[in-house]
């Protein structure tokens, strides 16, 4: 689809990554520097159990290689706290690759179980430990992330609205677009926004 201007990938498995993918990562402007990796865990033997095909390795190098194409790169990721038979120390694996790999967009989720599943039938974590280390993963993202919309304030940005004055940049930062009274705005459309500041964490433009 060549007239579209603009292509996120979200949800990738770090082992699915091929050549192809990789070429376009390094060469295609029309796809974002923005990166949501379906990580889960930052542990081998959590993701051993979890039949997850990627190790803790393999994240850092995918990491680390898609820097290597594009510096300014940002990532996300899906983590699940308390997974069973999780321990301290397994888990202290998984908040570290969140600094190791300055992961920016954390989706945190507290393991719940289902009935009829191998994990169910696993030595469970408590629940209370699970709500625990979660809060601990969200903190963690949520140092990154206001780390990086500082990083990204007083910059020119090309931002998509997505509803009203509220749009993404090219790195997935939201932001709120000031003075816009008498312009119209429309879900898709591509400005040049300077940004100027952060409120409610959203960074805050104009348009130039």
């Amino acid at each position: 689809v060549p007239e579209l201007p603009r292509i996120r990938l979200s949800s990738l498995d770090p082992v699915e990554i091929d050549d192809d993918l990789w070429r376009l990562i390094a060469e295609e402007q029309r796809l974002m520097p923005h990166l949501h990796l379906s990580l889960q865990a930052g542990d081998d033997m959590v993701l051993k159990r979890m039949k997850r095909r990627h190790l803790r390795q393999d994240v850092l190098d995918v990491c680390r290689r898609a820097r290597g194409y594009r510096d300014d790169i940002v990532f996300g990721a899906d983590i699940i706290a308390g997974f069973p038979t999780e321990t301290d120390e397994m888990f202290d694996n998984t908040l570290r690759i969140v600094d190791e790999c300055d992961l920016t967009f954390l989706h945190v989720f507290p393991y719940s179980e289902r009935p009829g599943t191998p994990a169910a039938r696993m030595p469970q974590v408590e629940k209370k430990l699970r709500s625990e280390r979660a809060a601990r993963l969200r903190e963690a993202g949520r140092n990154r992330y206001n780390a990086f919309l500082k990083n990204h304030c007083n910059k020119e940005r090309e931002v998509i609205v997505e509803k009203g004055n509220i749009g993404r940049t090219e790195h997935y930062a939201p932001v709120t677009l000031e003075e816009t009274k008498g312009l119209k705005l429309d879900s898709g459309q591509l400005h040049k926004v300077r940004t100027t500041g952060i409120d409610n964490q959203m960074l805050t433009g104009h348009i130039l």
